[in-house]
């Protein structure tokens, strides 16, 4: 009997983790354009709403002087979980994994990675706020953005 209802419990529990798909239609509230402007510098960041398990995501960051650089993402329903991956320059996509977290919150980790290990995105208020981080030389590193969104 013991057995039994360890086992209905490891199921329930099991269960109660959402689906990938689930996940990225979480994510809905990262939808819209967004812009950081600092220092002269622009990033425009644009994520589509959530529709099949998918979220579609570009970057724009302009710098004086500078060619613009571009960066192209995703956030779709994988076997690991919900995975962002991003496609910068000549490089391989990245993919990093979503680690469970209250809602209004997604934190996606690639341990394996040089840098960045973590991507961050959540809502603050209006805004949504954003940064990466991870370890460089034994200490953590991180860059954070606040955007606006677009009217």
């Amino acid at each position: 009997m013991r057995k039994t209802i360890i086992a209905v419990l490891l199921l329930a529990a099991g269960s109660a983790r959402a689906a990938p798909a689930d996940d990225v239609q979480a994510l809905a509230w990262m939808a819209g354009s967004w812009v950081h402007e600092a220092d002269g510098v622009t990033v425009r960041e644009t994520w589509l709403t959530p529709i099949g398990g998918a979220m579609a995501g570009a970057a724009q960051t302009n710098r004086p002087g500078k060619r613009p650089s571009l960066e192209f993402t995703s956030i779709t329903a994988e076997p690991a979980g919900a995975t962002f991956t991003a496609r910068v320059g000549t490089q391989p996509p990245t993919p990093f994994v979503l680690k469970p977290g209250p809602a209004g919150e997604a934190v996606f980790e690639n341990l394996a990675h040089d840098f960045p290990q973590r991507v961050i995105y959540r809502r603050c208020g209006e805004d949504l706020c954003a940064r990466v981080e991870g370890t460089m030389n034994g200490k953590l590193e991180g860059e954070d953005w606040r955007y606006t969104r677009v009217r």
